[in-house]
């Protein structure tokens, strides 16, 4: 059975919508959503820009979902060891763990954006060390009673980690990866779960990057079948086509232009942890909606086209995928997004659930 999430990405100008009606309407929807059959709803951290910055923290805004909710699983997607104290966050993550009753689902990252590591003054260059460093220390506190730290970052400990999480021996970790095949590789080799999001990245770099994730999986002798892939996409969807194109063109393209001005530092110099980054500005001027429809890196239409766009990503990037969706993307009204998400629910999600075998 293909599993599908909701995503919560906020590329909100304050201007069209207050942070206030946002969070008001994403929790409303993670109810809906719950109730419509979705498994899980997830959020990113970002800062300062319409480019995210409604989500600085997305364990605040998991935490209120978790009381609102009993089933759906609660997902960051993700949160940035880099600019958080690994005691700081492993504590806070196993609190949401105990608080969601074992519904958490983490996913690291390692941020991207230039003015976010100078706030926190944090070299760029000192990204990957530093996430690999995180999520280890985060995993080990979890894990392990009178922990002693002696990492490059970090030195800490002995300490042994209040509450430990409900979920035993940790809550299920996901890496966020958008064009490392590397990264990829390093996530499978650890028995870690796996986020991407195919509208950065081209269909067959993402081939390469899911490739090296299955076979460092493997390799490692890690449970093919315990192996979770996550791909992002936004969804728009009406009974009409051409309104929901419409309506995506319009939101796609408010949300290069907010990423724009949040990439717009990288084009000014290279990273050795960012390779090719300085490229996105570049990229973000070239888009074209029509053409990210076409290769799949946008999902809108109605129900048969939508349901046809999700069986060609399974075919070419694998069956063992599940979706997170985002359905209310910038100021998109609320009652548009709902809409959208009951007919996903209503006449998509059961054409990709089993089918029941047949008499003998």
């Amino acid at each position: 059975m293909t599993e599908f999430g909701v995503n919560f990405f906020p590329v909100v100008d304050p201007a069209v919508k207050s942070a206030t009606d946002y969070y008001d309407e994403t929790l409303r929807l993670i109810e809906r959503a719950e109730d419509l059959g979705f498994t899980q709803a997830q959020t990113v951290e970002h800062y300062f820009t319409a480019y995210g910055g409604y989500s600085p923290d997305p364990v605040t805004l998991l935490t209120a979902a978790a009381a609102r909710t009993t089933r759906i699983r609660l997902a960051t997607g993700a949160v940035v060891p880099a600019f958080t104290h690994p005691v700081k966050l492993a504590g806070k993550l196993a609190m949401l763990d105990h608080i969601s009753h074992g519904r958490l689902d983490v996913g690291f990252g390692r941020a991207f954006l230039p003015t976010e590591f100078e706030a926190f003054g944090i070299p760029m260059d000192e990204s990957r060390a530093r996430f690999a460093e995180g999520v280890e220390a985060c995993r080990r506190l979890w894990t392990t009673e009178d922990l002693v730290w002696e990492g490059r970052f970090h030195r800490f400990g002995p300490v042994t980690l209040l509450p430990r999480p409900y979920q035993r021996p940790h809550p299920p970790i996901f890496v966020a990866s958008a064009t490392s095949a590397e990264s990829c590789a390093a996530a499978g080799s650890a028995g870690h779960h796996l986020q991407v999001v195919p509208s950065v990245t081209s269909a067959e770099q993402l081939a390469s990057m899911l490739d090296a994730y299955r076979a460092a999986w493997d390799a490692a002798g890690h449970d093919p079948a315990a192996r979770r892939i996550q791909i992002k996409y936004t969804c728009y969807l009406s009974e009409d086509a051409d309104e929901a194109r419409t309506l995506g063109e319009f939101h796609e393209r408010t949300y290069i232009h907010h990423m724009m001005a949040a990439v717009a530092p990288l084009a000014t110099g290279k990273s050795a942890d960012y390779p090719g980054y300085e490229n996105f500005l570049e990229k973000a001027k070239n888009y074209d909606f029509a053409s990210s429809l076409a290769a799949d890196k946008v999902l809108a239409g109605d129900p048969e086209g939508v349901t046809g766009q999700i069986r060609v990503i399974r075919e070419r990037f694998g069956e063992d995928l599940s979706f997170s969706l985002q359905f209310n993307p910038g100021g998109l009204a609320h009652d548009t997004a709902e809409a959208a998400m009951e007919l996903f629910a209503a006449a998509v999600m059961p054409e990709f659930a089993p089918r029941p075998s047949p008499r003998p």
